[in-house]
């Protein structure tokens, strides 16, 4: 900030999905080349931890490691209050953490090292570029001088009773001195200051970071719960696989939303390597881990897609069926759950390979894909939030999702509101 406002209340509130099991820092201050002297950040053991070198530290005994939803999480600090455990409160989906392995109040009156011309603030690393948060992060808000609670920023809904945003209104629209509002909604200046202040800087973002995948609309992501060799790795939000070391073997990523109803659309796009695209039965969720020949690895309930040869396996059974793929091809897959005859179609940059019927003990599915080979394989996924750049853009008949070819007709991307309208 060019000038210092209130460093002993202020509001800070931001929705995050995780992606990774590693620690990340929310939301930070401290100088520029230093460590934080303010933190709010989850340790590698899952634990939300909220850290002044005041002296105030907090770290939750809950943890929290759901890397498939959003969660929100609201810190609310003013030290001049006279009780001490109310100085420092922290909510989290709107329910008030109240057990922790570590509760240090701040003093009272304290001047925290934030808000001030002295330090830097950062939102979603530390303050000199270091301890990034792995995950998505939207409607970042941050209050000058108000210490407000998570009613001012959430809601239950009254028919499911999940915890859910509400329109930034009221004394939480109300910034004071060098307050902030980020909803990442201008590609070309993501850390622009809704509440018409002083942007934030950006930093090792670009504009294909943009994503619709928000806690409004939660799309799919690869699962990392499901892994089959160790040095796997995901990124880019979870839409990107790359096996690590052990290259030799199968390495997986499956969808973290399973589907037994519906007609769905997604995309890979096949960057290096030997490659299954298919769908799995979500009691077997082991895809190849003893080749092509195994799809699944010997379990039954899979349809596969195989690269080398372009042909179909069948629980276990290998067929003859379409075109071979290779590195820079886009595989897309249709799944049609809802018709008399259950299928998945496959499409080769576009031209679909034929549809192939479901056997009828495969009842919840998940989307997935399997690569192996020496050098550097990797295969990127998009669930409707791509990964890579778009060249033509195709959403589905709901107007969501962001695709390379067009979803056959009826075919949706798979995010909630989609699943809500489905199910309903």
């Amino acid at each position: 900030p060019s000038s210092s406002g209130s460093q002993r209340k202020f509001t800070f509130s931001a929705w995050i999905k995780k992606s990774d099991f590693s620690s990340g820092v929310i939301f930070s201050s401290g100088e520029a080349d230093g460590n934080p002297n303010f933190a709010l950040y989850f340790a590698s053991n899952d634990k939300l931890n909220l850290y002044s070198s005041q002296g105030m530290e907090y770290t939750t005994n809950a943890v929290f490691r759901d890397s498939n939803a959003w969660m929100h999480i609201v810190i609310s600090v003013n030290t001049a209050i006279s009780n001490a455990s109310n100085r420092q409160l922290i909510w989290v989906n709107g329910v008030q953490q109240t057990s922790f392995s570590t509760s240090n109040s701040i003093a009272q009156n304290t001047d925290l090292s934030i808000n001030t011309s002295a330090y830097r603030m950062a939102v979603g690393t530390g303050v000199d570029n270091q301890d990034y948060f792995g995950g998505y992060v939207a409607e970042v808000v941050f209050l000058d001088d108000q210490a407000l609670g998570h009613l001012s920023f959430g809601e239950f809904d009254e028919d499911s009773g999940i915890w859910k945003p509400i329109a930034i209104t009221g004394s939480a629209a109300t910034p004071g001195t060098n307050g902030f509002y980020l909803n990442f909604q201008d590609s070309s200046n993501l850390g622009n200051d809704e509440f018409g202040g002083t942007d934030l800087s950006v930093s090792d973002i670009v504009a294909t970071d943009q994503k619709t995948d928000t806690c409004t609309n939660n799309f799919a992501t690869i699962n990392p719960l499901i892994v089959m060799n160790n040095d796997t790795v995901y990124s880019e939000g979870n839409t990107i696989l790359t096996p690590g070391g052990n290259k030799g073997n199968w390495q997986i990523g499956f969808s973290s939303i399973a589907l037994s109803v519906g007609k769905w659309y997604v995309e890979t796009k096949m960057i290096e390597g030997h490659f299954v695209n298919g769908i799995s039965e979500t009691t077997s969720n082991q895809l190849f881990a003893s080749g092509p020949e195994h799809f699944i690895g010997g379990f039954t309930k899979e349809i596969g897609y195989y690269s080398q040869t372009g042909n179909k396996f069948v629980e276990n059974s290998q067929s003859s069926y379409g075109a071979s793929y290779t590195n820079g091809d886009i595989i897309g897959m249709a799944l049609d759950l809802d018709s008399g005859t259950r299928t998945i179609t496959f499409f080769k940059n576009g031209a679909s390979q034929g549809a192939i019927t479901l056997p009828t003990d495969m009842e919840l599915m998940t989307f997935g894909v399997s690569n192996n080979q020496a050098g550097s394989p990797s295969a990127q996924f998009n669930f409707g939030n791509p990964p890579f750049s778009i060249s033509s853009g195709n959403a589905d008949g709901n107007g969501y999702g962001n695709f390379e070819y067009a979803p056959p007709s009826g075919h949706l991307s798979l995010n909630s509101k989609n699943l809500s309208e489905v199910l309903s």
